[in-house]
């Protein structure tokens, strides 16, 4: 019976290996980056954001502009009056009762129109940088998850082999050939590699969390094509790279539009301390039972010493109408001033944003440039050393066969193998990312991401 319980355990143990270490990419489908970045720019949020902020701002533009067209109102006054008649809301008490009124002369209307217009070309930019900055997401988050897929699958194919050498060593061990330092030494490598899955397997898993959330797709679904990523451009290694790159930067040129746009405002605030002209027209068809005939009687005769005429009293009629334009000129503004100074002060605030958005751009560029190189440099460092531990291994393996080495040695070399092949990978990824990274900063991502 203690025979059967421990087989059941061991049976249990090992579905729950199998379980544990089987590779998520058997239970999902490719996907290319192209379509990766094509779902992402459809479905992520910070695009319907960008989307959003432009039509906030273009719907700003079109309010101030649409001040000069007529603005036309229809309505009643209806009320029972003691007396004089006196306004409702504004308004003599009417039956019907229409205005139109609208903006003919308005310098710091114009001003401000300019500044909204301004505001959305910055809104422009900042959807096409927020664009940029979800392509970038992307192929980061798929280039990262490539890369713990394929070490996944390297320590997948390592893994029974290291299984193979701790029990061989067991049974040294229990021959007397081996110490158990030597076993614990075994264990040790496989407890190792037990790490290095998990955290492969879990950065994968955040990595596809992510993807989901970007492009739609269920996490559990999401499996990177080999060979997907585009081959990258030679990077950009003139000394013009950093200011062009400052030029063309959507970021920059958001900041150059913002600036502009406070600057204009700041004119429409000064302006309005100048004249306006403003049209303006009135009809109303008044009521009988507003007491309106009370105060305002027909016209009668009216006699003196030297004639008979018409008495100069008012007349009352039930249509009315009113044409014409109002005329205000500002005398003295106090508060109006100090607005208008403090635009200044914002206008200048943008406008040394603008440059420091500029600044920033062309330094964190030429960093890229010199990243680039240095990374390139590294990588072919790492593949060196990698090969050096593959030679190793085989040379190791050799001896083995002469019986000049032993497990212990080539445990020591597929170990060294392996940690070379991880920097390999991590030092490749960092190249990939300063590469995409420089991409962006020269304007060229988006046309590298969509091209295969």
């Amino acid at each position: 019976m203690r025979n059967k319980s421990r087989s059941g355990v061991r049976i249990h143990k090992f579905l729950l290996a199998t379980f544990v270490f089987l590779p998520l990419s058997l239970l999902a489908e490719p996907i290319t980056l192209k379509h990766a970045v094509e779902l992402a720019l459809q479905h992520a949020n910070g695009a319907a954001i960008a989307a959003a902020e432009q039509q906030n701002a273009d719907a700003n533009a079109r309010q101030l502009r649409d001040n000069y067209l007529p603005q036309v109102t229809a309505g009643s006054g209806l009320g029972w009056s003691y007396g004089f008649p006196l306004t409702l809301g504004g308004s003599a008490p009417s039956i019907f009762n229409i205005s139109a009124q609208s903006a003919l002369l308005h310098p710091e209307l114009r001003s401000f129109i300019h500044a909204a217009q301004s505001d959305t070309s910055a809104a422009g930019f900042r959807s096409k940088d927020q664009r940029n900055q979800i392509i970038q997401d992307t192929v980061l988050s798929y280039a990262e998850l490539e890369k713990w897929e394929q070490r996944l699958d390297r320590l997948h194919e390592i893994y029974p082999d290291v299984q193979k050498m701790q029990a061989a060593v067991a049974n040294r061990v229990k021959e007397g050939v081996d110490s158990e330092l030597d076993e614990t030494r075994a264990r040790l490598s496989e407890a190792r590699l037990r790490l290095r899955i998990a955290e492969a397997r879990g950065s994968a898993d955040v990595l596809r969390e992510h993807l989901s959330k970007l492009t739609g797709l269920p996490a559990a679904g999401i499996q990177t094509e080999n060979d997907s990523l585009p081959a990258f451009p030679a990077a950009a290694s003139g000394d013009d790279a950093p200011k062009e790159a400052a030029d063309s930067s959507p970021a920059v040129q958001s900041a150059i539009e913002h600036a502009r746009a406070q600057f204009l405002r700041a004119e429409g605030e000064h302006r309005t301390l100048l004249p306006t002209v403003d049209f303006g027209a009135q009809y109303a068809l008044l009521s009988t039972f507003n007491n309106y005939q009370n105060y305002y009687i027909p016209a009668r005769p009216c006699t003196v010493s030297i004639g008979t005429f018409l008495c100069p009293e008012a007349t009352f009629q039930k249509n009315n109408a009113t044409v014409g334009v109002s005329i205000r000129i500002p005398l003295f503004n106090a508060t109006q001033h100090a607005r208008a100074q403090a635009a200044d002060a914002d206008a200048l605030k943008a406008r040394r944003q603008a440059d420091a958005a500029r600044n920033q751009v062309s330094e964190e560029t030429l960093r890229l440039q010199r990243a680039v190189t240095q990374m390139q440099a590294a990588r072919e460092v790492a593949e060196l050393e990698y090969q050096i531990a593959q030679k190793n291994v085989e040379a190791v393996e050799t001896r083995m066969n002469s019986s000049a080495a032993n497990l212990h040695d080539l445990d020591n070399a597929r170990t060294q193998s392996s940690e070379k092949l991880i920097a390999l990978q991590d030092v490749t990824f960092e190249l990939e990312r300063n590469q995409v990274a420089l991409l962006r900063a020269t304007g060229n991502l988006e046309a590298w991401a969509l091209a295969k």
